[in-house]
């Protein structure tokens, strides 16, 4: 068990440092992180979360877990439209958590923030109305155990929630988005975040992430119900979803 390997982008590593390759990955562009989303995503990336809060119909005092907070944006945006949902924002990169909490809402006693791992939650069954995790998934260690982790804390009725980077559906767009992917976005992590490699991490980790169908499986396979997937800009990032019954 020990010597199971895993992805770090198109390296093959142990699975026992691949979280602490990760979070250090992360440590380093803190400072930079939302600067950066907004550059390369050219700002589309709000479109893409605001359409996600849009599709989880929040109802007063749902009880939301979002999973690899990271600086915030989707607790906030929430926060913003839904001041009486209630949550719990996790990462388990402390500096990305201190980070977010310091924006506008950190106050708000309808947020809380810890620091955990995902494949391990500290919460109880049947605890949650919604999960949601957002560009996060394909960093994770071992994304299977994360995905039981998730039903696991979901009570029943509850829903499941995955905004991620994907596979364009069209292989001419496919062309123009692995080109952007690795020589644009290392290329400006090096010159705004002066950090190369891990903007070079980024583009392998989507790389190498699962398509929409093969994760789609993953999701049935785990027990969630009703599973359904969305596709934004052709397939470049998706949103999952799926219910506890």
């Amino acid at each position: 068990m020990e010597n199971l390997k895993t992805s770090f982008g198109k390296s093959k590593i142990l699975q026992s440092q691949k979280t602490k390759m990760v979070q250090d990955v992360f440590t380093e562009v803190t400072e930079k992180y939302d600067l950066m989303n907004n550059l390369m995503s050219l700002g589309a990336h709000r479109i893409w979360k605001k359409k996600l809060i849009q599709l989880m119909n929040i109802q007063s005092n749902d009880y939301i877990i979002d999973v690899g907070s990271g600086t915030g944006d989707i607790t906030n945006l929430i926060h913003k439209y839904h001041t009486s949902a209630s949550i719990i924002a996790i990462d388990l990169n402390f500096n990305m958590l201190k980070y977010g909490k310091e924006k506008e809402n950190y106050l708000s006693n309808k947020i809380f923030w810890i620091n955990c791992n995902a494949e391990n939650l500290p919460f109880n069954n049947n605890t949650f109305d919604k999960y949601i995790i957002s560009f996060c998934l394909r960093n994770i260690t071992l994304i299977d155990n994360a995905l039981q982790e998730a039903r696991r804390v979901l009570k029943p009725g509850g829903s499941f929630y995955c905004l991620e980077f994907s596979t364009p559906v069209s292989p001419f767009i496919n062309r123009i988005y692995n080109f952007y992917k690795s020589k644009i976005i290392p290329l400006i992590g090096e010159h705004v975040a002066n950090n190369k490699n891990a903007y070079k991490y980024l583009e392998e980790s989507i790389s190498q992430f699962p398509n929409q169908n093969i994760l789609l499986s993953k999701i049935n396979q785990t027990g969630f119900k009703n599973t359904s997937v969305i596709n934004f800009f052709n397939g470049i990032v998706s949103i999952h979803k799926g219910f506890k019954i």
